[in-house]
């Protein structure tokens, strides 16, 4: 009788253990790391930067569906555009630095995940956005995702994105991507131009906003470090994110052109 109570006890501590190690492999901290060099920055179409290269560092850790994000961008030399005032014109500008916290929650082929951005920028004031998103597992990984400015900016930015890759070479992958944009102000800081008033006293900006077709590679250096070099083509959706009225930007935010951006992401997995 002791020696099956000490068979039983015994078998019991092995699968307790064989829990916590599994256990310890769920819960492990995950992280990437990256480097970003480009020819010029462009964000849901605006173009922040011009006739300069611009890097962006970036790290996440991410921990049981919670993860904490950091990005940045450099511009080398600040150029004005339509979108863009420089905090230091004709020079170098650490002037922006993004912090995101996110938790998702996988349920079969739905990824969901909620979240918090903080644009912490020196060329406009600081906001702050909330935003959801859906991804499903299936060919081209269609993501749904809406963002809400929640203090400088107020309005809401829908974005639905698709991606794939496939094997090329070895372990080499051809990435392609793509998004479309929608956008509608709510403050009276999206109010359009007038070419009755001679100022931004219109109705509040909301239109199909920005287009992006993305062409990349992914090539393994090391076990967890890959380069990816990207090309880029951005686009207005629409008449009224092109706009201009007597030289002026029909959004307040500035009008979008077509923009080619090219540069290459180095990145660490660990």
């Amino acid at each position: 009788m002791k020696i099956r109570v000490l068979v039983v006890a015994i078998a019991m501590i092995s699968l307790l253990g064989e829990s916590a190690c599994f256990a310890a492999e769920e819960a492990k901290v995950t992280g990437k790391a990256g480097l970003g060099v480009f020819s010029q920055y462009v964000s849901r179409g605006y173009e922040y930067s011009a006739h300069s290269i611009v890097f962006q560092p970036c790290l996440s850790i991410a921990y049981r569906g919670f993860s904490v994000s950091f990005w940045s961008n450099i511009d080398s030399y600040e150029h004005a555009t339509q979108s863009f005032t420089p905090d230091r014109p004709g020079q170098k500008s650490f002037n922006e630095t993004d912090l995101t916290l996110s938790y998702t929650y996988n349920l079969g082929k739905l990824e969901l995940t909620g979240g918090y951005l903080y644009y912490a920028t020196k060329y406009s004031p600081e906001t702050e956005e909330l935003y959801i998103s859906v991804t499903y597992d299936t060919i081209a990984k269609p993501t749904l995702a809406i963002y809400r400015d929640i203090t400088e900016f107020p309005g809401t930015y829908i974005n639905l994105s698709f991606s794939q890759s496939w094997k090329v070479y070895r372990e080499i992958t051809l990435d392609l991507g793509g998004s479309v944009g929608y956008f509608a102000g709510d403050s009276d800081y999206w109010k359009t131009f007038e070419s009755s008033t001679g100022g931004y006293t219109g109705e509040k900006y909301q239109a199909f906003h920005d287009g992006m077709v993305r062409v990349g590679f992914t090539v393994p250096i090391l076990k967890n470090l890959a380069v990816q070099p990207v090309v880029q083509y951005w686009f207005p959706l629409s008449d009224k994110a092109r706009r201009t009225v007597n030289g002026n930007s029909y959004n307040p935010a500035g009008k979008l052109d077509e923009t080619f951006v090219t540069g290459v992401n180095l990145t660490y997995n660990f």
